[in-house]
């Protein structure tokens, strides 16, 4: 038997989507069925979850049974009727997951007496372009059973996939519904576009309320003629953020800076780090240089000594400064 804790957490893989990056945005809901209780907080007989983005947009369980919004705008922008057809929706849904669960168990063989997951994702990735126009670049609908992928839609050809043996009996079945495949296909390619365009715009005014995020440059010393220089963006949202680490406003190879990737802060925003190995002598030198689509200019970060603590109206700086350690400060200003 699969551990507990590992079935639980895992999710599907097939056809996941990476960072975003330019105008790219997804809408995608993850439905996840166990076969029995667990009887631990927070998890469910059956969860459904709304992802725009990589930002949370709605959620259901068994035991609420009520989906309710996950952004304020969702609340704000969303009829009420909205609400009461999602409620009726994820009913229904969690309904179907308890009678298949228990019918591919029994496909597989397996005993009923230990945990199983099933779970089904499905949704679409757009690309925004600067003057608003939408592109579909791909759609998703896909079934997973105990962490493996099980059974996934070919949009291009409007077939099932079966990814296992046991999947084939569906595959079969669904493909001589046409009908059932010709809906999933449209829903993806424009029912799931037509949702996931109207949520960005909803959202695109709450985006503006973002505060600019932080930048920060600070050094690690290595040995006394080495050091660490060591960029951070933190606060932004989208993904679609650019850094680079300069040397006399001339690019460092990416091959020789270490990046931490881009990563989630919990709140809806992201961080990414990047450094580079230096001399001492040369730290003034570089800078940070990160440009973001919602930055009006690129934000640069730089070392510099000092032997006060400065306070942001001093002459000649602009921006915020954020002390750091070693006694040295960050000055953010915009390149001219």
């Amino acid at each position: 038997m699969m551990k507990t804790v590992c079935v639980v957490c895992v999710f599907l893989t097939l056809g996941c989507v990476g960072p975003a990056s330019g105008g790219e945005h997804s809408l995608f809901y993850t439905y996840t069925a166990l076969s029995k209780p667990l009887d631990l907080p927070g998890v469910y007989d059956f969860t459904a979850l709304g992802m725009l983005d990589d930002r949370e947009l709605d959620y259901y369980d068994s035991q609420t049974q009520v989906k309710v919004p996950k952004q304020d705008w969702m609340r704000e922008k969303m009829p009420a009727d909205y609400w009461e057809k999602g409620i009726q929706s994820r009913r229904s849904k969690e309904q179907w997951f308890k009678v298949n669960i228990d019918i591919l168990i029994d496909r597989m063989g397996h005993n009923k007496t230990d945990l199983h997951v099933l779970q089904w994702r499905h949704g679409c990735v757009i690309n925004e372009d600067s003057d608003g126009s939408i592109k579909f670049l791909r759609g998703v609908d896909e079934y997973g059973y105990d962490g493996a992928d099980f059974l996934s839609f070919d949009v291009v050809n409007s077939r099932w996939i079966a990814l296992v043996p046991a999947a084939e009996p569906t595959k079969r079945k669904w493909d001589e519904v046409a009908i059932l495949n010709q809906y999933t296909k449209g829903y993806l390619e424009k029912e799931c576009v037509d949702w996931l365009s109207k949520f960005i715009n909803y959202g695109k005014e709450e985006l503006r309320k973002h505060s600019p995020p932080d930048v920060f440059a600070k050094k690690s010393v290595i040995h006394p003629s080495k050091v660490t220089l060591t960029c951070m963006a933190t606060g932004f949202y989208h993904k679609d953020v650019e850094m680079n680490i300069r040397k006399l406003r001339i690019l460092i190879p990416e091959h020789l800076v270490t990046s931490s990737g881009i990563r989630p802060n919990g709140d809806g925003t992201y961080q990414l780090r990047k450094s580079v190995e230096i001399t001492e002598e040369e730290k003034d030198l570089y800078d940070c240089y990160v440009s973001h689509s919602t930055f009006k200019e690129p934000i640069i970060a730089q070392l510099k000594n000092t032997q006060h603590t400065p306070h942001p109206s001093d002459p000649g700086l602009s921006g915020t400064i954020h002390l750091s350690d070693r006694g040295l400060f960050c000055v953010v200003s915009s390149e001219q």
